[in-house]
């Protein structure tokens, strides 16, 4: 691995990093607080299109990044002016993408900015073309990557098309259009991540390369170069010691790096195959999964070098190959893509359960708790709502019927309500 590190910005950053200023409460990120995925608060566990629904927003283009909340603003991304209906595309000059506000008690829009597509975006196919000679962006189109607020600013990464940085007032600070060129056939995924006065981009679709930004002028800090196959989000966890380590998952290889720096800290024998789940950690151990084979392992954070023999915990062949896990009270839980629920005890990867959804699900999203219950969001059959204990206990299925569209967007909750995406709405679920 490569890295540039830029020795004034450390001088005066590595003394005292600057503080979040997001509230408590927030969601402000991909995966919610430190990409946990779970809120204290409990959430409703039914609902149906004119039940429990405290409002319902019209969002201006498509996409399946999931919606964040800082204080009373909501912030998600979109797409419009090309691939906006299945049977016409249209030109793909016209492609636009969008960061949106929305007001968290009303889901009234206060402002929409966008950004041009780049011309090295792929090229939208109709989803039932076979013309090999056509690139096609299986279901997820052109804005993916959930943003990240450090509470003054919103962070939009868009793939090939760069990242933008927004005040929350929608006043555009800064555009970094130079992160690569996407040349993968899924399109870009990755949702940057925010720490200290860095924003990190994982764009190791884009150009094989983790980036450091300045949060405040969207310049180069650090880069690492390599990182290979990997779609996931960076990882920020603390190891025994207190330090702050930064846990990149990928084909082959799971990295823990300084993040001021970038500099390799260690490595460890990762999975065989590319890596989409984003990595989750708790109390100095991360745990990670991947891979069309569906693995997981659970590394402790905190050691020097190539750490496979000493610091790899346990590697088992369950896992997933989209979704990301949550861990609640020693158990790991998520739902593969084919809609298969997963429990697995997080001590030593042994599975607690494995069960289809009593429904033929599809699933893209990723498993979020919310007191005591599990929300897993299929892409077409509604939300089923799971206990959270290391028993497969279906609650509830809820369905919107008349949204007919894909809900491949993780939901955030937040204040017992549950926002949730589809495509075309964006939808607070719980008391007015």
């Amino acid at each position: 691995m490569n890295f540039k590190f830029n020795v004034i910005f450390l001088v005066g950053c590595n003394a005292v990093l600057a503080l979040s200023l997001t509230n408590a409460d927030d969601w402000p990120r991909f995966r919610g607080p430190n990409g946990h995925a779970a809120s204290a608060d409990t959430a409703p566990e039914e609902w149906t299109e004119t039940e429990n629904i405290a409002w319902k927003s019209k969002i201006p283009g498509r996409g399946s990044s999931s919606p964040i909340i800082v204080g009373d603003q909501i912030f998600l991304t979109s797409y419009t002016g090309y691939g906006q209906s299945d049977d016409d595309a249209g030109e793909k000059t016209e492609l636009r993408l969008n960061t949106l506000c929305f007001d968290r008690k009303s889901g009234k829009l206060i402002w929409n900015k966008s950004i041009e597509g780049s011309a090295d975006e792929q090229t939208l196919a109709n989803p039932n073309s076979r013309n090999g000679k056509k690139k096609q962006v299986a279901g997820h189109g052109y804005a993916s990557g959930t943003p990240v607020s450090d509470g003054e600013s919103v962070f939009a990464f868009f793939g090939a098309s760069g990242a933008v940085a927004y005040d929350l007032k929608g006043n555009q600070l800064w555009q970094n259009d130079e992160l690569g060129f996407n040349t993968v056939g899924f399109g870009s995924a990755s949702s940057p991540v925010v720490y200290g006065d860095l924003l990190y981009i994982n764009a190791s679709i884009e150009s094989d390369t983790l980036w450091a930004l300045d949060k405040k002028t969207g310049k180069v800090v650090w880069k690492n170069d390599n990182i290979i196959k990997c779609w996931s989000c960076p990882c920020l966890a603390k190891n025994e010691r207190g330090e702050t380590e930064l846990v990149i998952n990928q084909k082959f290889k799971v990295f823990g790096l300084n993040p001021l720096t970038g500099e390799q800290l260690w490595t460890c024998d990762g999975i065989e195959d590319y890596v989409v789940p984003t990595p989750i950690a708790y109390d100095g151990i991360v745990y990670c999964l991947g891979g069309r084979s569906n693995k997981a392992m659970a590394i402790k954070l905190g050691g020097k070098g190539d750490v496979t023999q000493s610091h790899r915990l346990w590697m088992t062949n369950v896992g997933a190959n989209v979704t990301s896990p949550v861990l609640h009270e020693g158990h790991l839980y998520w739902a593969s893509d084919k809609g298969i629920a997963n429990c697995m005890n997080a001590s030593n990867g042994e599975p607690v359960y494995r069960e289809r959804m009593p429904t033929k699900a599809r699933v893209y999203a990723s498993i979020v708790r919310g007191g005591d219950k599990l929300y897993l969001t299929t892409r077409d059959s509604g939300v089923w709502v799971l206990a959270a204990e290391p028993k497969f206990t279906p609650i509830a299925l809820n369905q919107i019927e008349s949204d007919e569209n894909m809900f491949n967007a993780s939901p955030a909750i937040h204040n017992g309500q549950i926002l949730l995406r589809s495509n075309d709405f964006l939808y607070c679920i719980g008391k007015k």
